[in-house]
């Protein structure tokens, strides 16, 4: 049994920061913050959108402000998101996110420049991740060889990974974040690119250089969204010798008996906001069915079919320490499950909490963001620490 010895992590993208004045204060007042109300040490996971690298790329003495927020207040930083590549807060972001998506080379380029600046604020003898989008979103993957594409840019992703490994000495794994309605979704879909993958490295030197710095970030909530089986999911990916980079530990809206749960359909309602993708799904004999979108007048009056289900689950990330909203349930069951599945590994996969949705959360006396990650933390160790020790 395996499970990381670092800090746990939380994501910085629940926290609007677009210059690196606006980090260094998100890290000495909000992540500061969580650190201190937390009984354990604590890492920040930050999230460096594509102004703030290009801001360190033409000043880099800039990263020192953001190196001694963290070393003042006991904080490491061994994980980045570079999924969100814009402003993550703006009113609407919804399927913007995805862009530009793995056959744009301004993807690769950030990717690089996040890559550059996390070796120089990891940790000495600790490894670095990065998360990125699973290549892009379906409905905008429109180009005939996008897929294609998406590899050449990844294989040279590899290629500068370890160049920056050679001249650091730092390793930084790229984790591939599958989600719903996404070109990569499915565990099944993952393993078929790894293979076309593989299938283009033509060198057992390259073939070394990717198995070294390509891999996933496992999203529990987006699995779950998807109606599989967590462990099968994880137990199948390590089958095929796709490495789990970094584990996002999330949870999502669960409805169960859509037909006779009008009160849940009702509350439901409130969380259709309009600034992120909540894509709905619902489990039928031939498998799942989506709605891009989880909208309002939707909750409350679905097609027939839909009220036929026997849940649906909902992309939106809820309080991991959650088992239930009001009438709604959530996966914290799946939660469970994929953390003893992981643990089950030969390998210890970064982890991270990641509800970047607390500004959007609708409901009375939620906690304030900083109140709700501490809680969150709280449970996640409290979750780790209750796993049966080697």
């Amino acid at each position: 049994m395996t499970l990381s010895t670092l800090p746990l992590s939380y994501c910085g993208n629940v926290h609007p920061a677009q210059t690196v004045d606006e980090l260094t204060q998100v890290l000495t007042t909000q992540t500061a913050r969580v650190q201190r109300q937390s009984e354990f040490p604590i890492a920040a996971g930050l999230w460096l959108p594509d102004a703030i690298t290009r801001e360190l790329e033409e000043s880099p003495d800039r990263l020192e402000p953001i190196a001694k927020a963290l070393r003042e207040n006991n904080l490491i930083c061994y994980t980045l998101n570079a999924f969100p590549f814009g402003n993550f807060h703006l009113e609407r972001v919804k399927e913007q996110v995805y862009l530009p998506d793995w056959t744009d080379p301004q993807r690769l380029e950030y990717t690089i420049r996040c890559a550059r600046l996390l070796a120089r604020l990891l940790p000495d003898g600790v490894e670095g991740s990065i998360s990125t989008v699973p290549l892009g979103f379906k409905a905008l993957a429109d180009k005939p060889d996008f897929q294609q594409q998406c590899i050449t840019n990844l294989l040279e992703l590899a290629r500068q990974l370890d160049d920056l490994h050679d001249s650091t000495g730092r390793v930084i794994r790229l984790a591939i974040e599958p989600e719903p309605l996404c070109v990569l979704e499915t565990t099944k879909e993952v393993v078929d690119f790894f293979n076309a993958l593989r299938a283009r490295v033509d060198s057992e030197a390259l073939q070394e250089i990717v198995d070294r710095h390509l891999g996933v970030c496992y999203d529990v909530c987006h699995q779950s969204v998807e109606f599989e089986d967590v462990a099968e999911s994880i137990a199948e990916l390590n089958r095929n010798q796709i490495r789990i980079n970094k584990v996002h530990i999330t949870c999502a809206i669960d409805l169960p008996n859509p037909a006779q749960n009008k009160e849940g359909r009702e509350f439901l309602a409130d969380f259709a906001e309009p600034r992120y993708l909540h894509q709905t799904f619902r489990n039928s004999s031939t498998g799942t069915v989506s709605e891009v979108d989880l909208t309002a007048e939707f909750a409350r009056n679905p097609p027939a079919a839909w009220l036929e289900a026997d849940s649906w689950r909902i992309h939106f990330h809820v309080p991991v320490h959650a088992d239930s909203l009001g009438p709604l349930s959530t996966t914290r069951a799946d939660l469970k499950k994929a953390i003893s599945a992981v643990a089950a590994l030969e390998y210890a996969p970064h982890l991270e909490v990641e509800t970047y949705t607390w500004t959007v959360m609708p409901g009375k006396d939620l906690p304030d963001v900083c109140d709700g990650l501490t809680e969150e933390l709280a449970a996640t160790h409290r979750l780790l620490n209750e796993l049966p020790k080697p």
